[in-house]
């Protein structure tokens, strides 16, 4: 399994899940059609369906495109009521497991500022596990078996706080963002409540452009998990495996 970045931030997200078959799993609708056109090859019977956690605009913005392009959008019923009616447009419920080519998706509620937003768990016999968890300022959900990780660690809440005191930011904003996005302090706790003893990857996506460094980001992960800790970029390709074999 690889994975390649196309968008990892409130300009656009998506991500793509590469099987050695070619089957593909795209993840978010953030970004041009095109540029998934041009990361997978042209290529495009390959993709299998595009995963979106929810509507806004840095998830779905394109959802309409995945779809003219004869791929299944895959949401919330109230994800879905937000986009572009199409029959290509495919509702799934929380809680349920469902198979999408090699892939099975489990959805699960998140709480964000959005109409239903999920996360989910994606199964491969390549990958195992992956959870896939954005937009949400915290989980109240353990899981267990987990083998990679994408997850949001979008501010450091001290950083929030200088920006907001010096006035970079108008301090209206903090409310919405320690309501609908993950602190650092918050993932190390998540990452504390899960077993991760079979984890393999780490990849820290959707960082705030100004409430955010990178850098620490990645260490300060790694050093509370002692796990392969990658902070997700645009461009960036990796290898996605059950084992790092």
């Amino acid at each position: 399994m690889r994975l390649k970045v196309l968008g990892s931030s409130s300009k656009g997200n998506c991500y793509l899940l590469i099987a050695e078959s070619g089957q593909t799993l795209a993840i978010e609708a953030g970004v041009r059609f095109t540029e998934v056109q041009k990361a997978i090859g042209f290529i495009t019977n390959d993709i299998i369906g595009c995963l979106v956690s929810h509507e806004h605009q840095d998830h779905a913005k394109f959802a309409d495109q995945f779809m003219d392009h004869a791929i299944d959008v895959i949401c919330s019923q109230g994800t879905a009521a937000h986009l572009q009616q199409h029959h290509r447009r495919k509702t799934i419920h929380p809680n349920h497991t469902y198979k999408l080519g090699e892939f099975k998706i489990f959805a699960f509620d998140v709480v964000h500022d959005a109409a239903e937003p999920f996360g989910y768990i994606i199964n491969h016999p390549e990958s195992g596990n992956i959870l896939f968890l954005t937009d949400t300022f915290y989980s109240e959900y353990t899981f267990k078996g987990l083998n990679n990780l994408l997850l949001e660690v979008n501010y450091d809440e001290k950083i929030l706080a200088a920006n907001i005191e010096s006035g970079r930011l108008n301090p209206s904003i903090r409310r919405r963002i320690e309501t609908s996005h993950m602190s650092l302090q918050t993932a190390l706790e998540l990452l504390n409540a899960n077993d991760l003893s079979a984890v393999n990857n780490i990849v820290l996506i959707h960082l705030s452009d100004g409430n955010s460094h990178a850098e620490n980001f990645g260490q300060t992960v790694k050093t509370a998990t002692g796990k392969n800790v990658t902070v997700a970029d645009s461009g960036l390709e990796m290898p996605f495996n059950k084992t790092p074999f």
